[in-house]
């Protein structure tokens, strides 16, 4: 059930439908509809085979007559909206044959129509995405004192004033001032930051972030409908439902199509005076080529992108994959690897660098810290042997202490050691080289002190991913004309993580407003892709023509409002995805022209009395066998191509 304070922010339905295509009809009598379609045919076929010709007609009449009174429904209220499809000719064709009693050929068109709309609704249905994933995320209800006493209270009945106790592990439930001594809050999915911080009595607190700590009292300053998280799923909602629908492919030709359908059938009848010569015109004319083959293709490069590893949620995203012109890049979990890691170590002189690291991580294994857990991280990478910690306190956010193999060990910050250091314990090098770490912007230094004495100092960093050179190089390859780092940290980290790696501008201390006008803004130079991990990217993501979500460590909202999600925690991937969009596209609109060509010389055929009505019918059929053969090598690796 969503939460009740959260209900009202939702979307109803997500993004609208595809224009033309088979999204919003009924699903249970469209589900039927190709079943029935195969069951008719086969039942006139059988009855015209025991001599029932009477029967067979009204068999195949009567499937031509339902699959085109749907079908003129449908056109009615696309054209009430404004659109316009190539769904025209095929209820032209299915209404002339049953005008002029050619219902074997009014009934090869419907069973060719509907199964290109089968194929399509297949691929929507990939899309069919919701934010329930976000709105999970939040608590739905609050721990409140009433009475001296905590009573579980449904968030919509939370007022500013109210106080409010917030568990460890709990997602904070609404925007407050601490009324606690500390608390450490896991902010990575509202800010990307992937460290968490400290907050003392009288701090603000938002709302989304995480308790990593002891449990704290928190006073909230605004109700859960007005907080922090509740504005980003709005900001969600609002700009997934502003977006203009997708148009499918096909349908960019169907204007001129149309036309030249219409001139060859006209002509047709007025020269021969033969009526049957305009249907056999119209039925070749059905643009079943359009309406199987691109959909066959953009289906089979949407399972190529999942081979990789990436999940393309409908056809239009990985058609737009292939003409992006500007990327937005978000840093924390994007950029960069989204979690702290060892980057270097100064140890006391005659202390080896890997024994201060093993005696922190250590220490370390006792406590659920971030940092704690990327130090024992780096001491298995190096194959060190940690011991068992006891005696273990831990002030949260800070650091902690406890007995290693029978000495006494600080690990933490560098004041909370520093309180524990034995007088003179200080090392001078050590003093020198924590300086300097610490004019180094996006980095932690965590000291160790063993016995009493400063043992060493460890420099922690969100590093730039390995592959996010090659990968920004391989956009501009691809046509990527221009490349901004948007990221909530401030200027001077921003600039030193995007320093040589070729952006042209870097946006920083953004906020989820400004990530999605950002992108807004970009849209005058093309299509325009946004890339990122968390809840505060998702009204980015949502914003933008391809938002990319990290799905291997981002948030879930950031899945739900991104078109594209990467399954695995690699960037790399997405130039894998953009090779295969680009030749999935070509092959389509190969599809496209090579069905229209050859449909256009079976329209001239039979415009010459050369094709009847239902050998029409057939030659479209073999049309449409060639074109989704050929729409199929989409799903096949290119052949000398390593990621596709």
């Amino acid at each position: 059930m969503t939460p009740p304070a959260f209900a009202k922010l939702a979307p109803d339905s997500g993004p609208p439908p595809a224009t033309g295509s088979a999204q919003g009809r009924a699903p249970g009598l469209r589900n039927l509809l190709l079943p029935g379609l195969l069951l008719a045919l086969a039942a006139g076929g059988i009855s015209w085979a025991a001599g029932q010709g009477v029967l067979a007609e009204r068999f195949w009449a009567g499937a031509t007559a339902l699959v085109l009174a749907l079908l003129v429904v449908h056109i009615l209220s696309s054209l009430r909206r404004g659109e316009f499809g190539l769904d025209l000719i095929a209820a032209l064709a299915m209404g002339a044959a049953l005008v002029f009693g050619e219902n074997l050929a009014g009934a090869i068109v419907a069973l060719m129509f509907t199964g290109g709309e089968a194929l399509e609704a297949f691929a929507q249905r990939r899309a069919a995405r919701e934010m329930s994933a976000l709105l999970a995320r939040v608590p739905r209800t609050a721990s409140r004192y009433e009475n001296g006493r905590l009573a579980e209270v449904a968030l919509d009945a939370l007022r500013p004033g109210d106080r409010l106790l917030v568990r460890r592990g709990e997602v904070v439930p609404v925007d407050g001032t601490l009324d606690s001594t500390l608390a450490a809050l896991d902010q990575a999915a509202l800010t990307g930051e992937p460290l968490p911080v400290r907050r003392t009595r009288g701090e603000a607190v938002m709302s989304g972030a995480t308790n990593a700590g002891d449990a704290f009292d928190l006073v909230a300053s605004r109700a859960a409908a007005d907080s922090t998280y509740a504005g980003i799923v709005r900001l969600v909602a609002a700009a997934q439902q502003s977006k203009a629908p997708m148009v499918r492919l096909a349908d960019r030709y169907a204007l001129g199509f149309l036309a030249l359908t219409l001139v060859i059938a006209g002509a047709a009848w007025a020269l021969s005076g033969d009526p049957v010569r305009l249907l056999a015109v119209l039925v070749i004319a059905t643009p079943c080529p359009l309406i199987l083959a691109v959909p066959v293709a953009i289906i089979s490069g949407i399972s190529r992108c999942a081979a990789r590893g990436v999940l393309v949620k409908d056809g239009g995203a990985l058609e737009r994959l292939a003409t992006l012109r500007t990327v937005l890049i978000d840093k924390t979990g994007t950029l960069t690897g989204g979690r702290p890691s060892l980057v270097a170590i100064k140890a006391r002189a005659g202390l080896a660098p890997d024994e201060v690291l093993r005696l922190a991580a250590s220490l370390d294994q006792a406590s659920a810290h971030v940092v704690a857990g990327a130090l024992v991280e780096a001491a298995g990478g190096r194959g060190l042997a940690l011991a068992s910690p006891s005696a273990i306190t831990e002030e949260p956010g800070a650091g902690l202490t406890g007995r290693v193999e029978g000495h006494e060990v600080a690990v933490g910050g560098w004041g909370f050691v520093a309180a524990r250091l034995a007088a003179n314990a200080m090392d001078g090098d050590i003093v020198a080289e924590r300086a300097h770490w610490a004019e180094r912007p996006g980095t932690v230094v965590v000291a160790v002190a063993v016995d009493g004495t400063l043992a060493g100092a460890l420099l922690l960093a969100d590093a730039v991913r390995e592959e996010a050179q090659a990968v920004l190089g391989a956009l501009r390859e691809m046509g990527v004309t221009r490349l901004i780092l948007a990221t909530g940290d401030e200027t001077g980290r921003a600039e030193a993580i995007a320093a040589g790696l070729g952006f042209d501008a870097v946006l920083s201390n953004m906020t989820p407003q400004d990530k999605a006008a950002a992108v807004v803004r970009e849209h005058p130079n093309g299509p325009v892709m946004m890339i990122g991990d968390g809840v505060n990217d998702a009204p980015a993501l949502a914003a933008a023509d391809i938002g990319v979500a990290m799905g291997g460590g981002g948030s879930a909202a950031a899945s739900e409002a991104a078109s594209i999600v990467i399954l695995v925690d690699k960037l790399d991937r997405l130039i894998d995805a953009m090779a295969i969009a680009r030749r999935s596209r070509a092959i389509a609109v190969q599809s496209v022209v090579a069905g229209i060509g050859l449909s256009t010389l079976g329209m001239v055929a039979a415009a010459f009395g050369l094709l009847a009505p239902v050998q029409g019918a057939l030659l479209q059929e073999l049309i449409d066998v060639a074109v989704i053969l050929n729409a199929l090598r989409a799903l096949r690796a290119q052949r000398g191509s390593t990621p596709v």
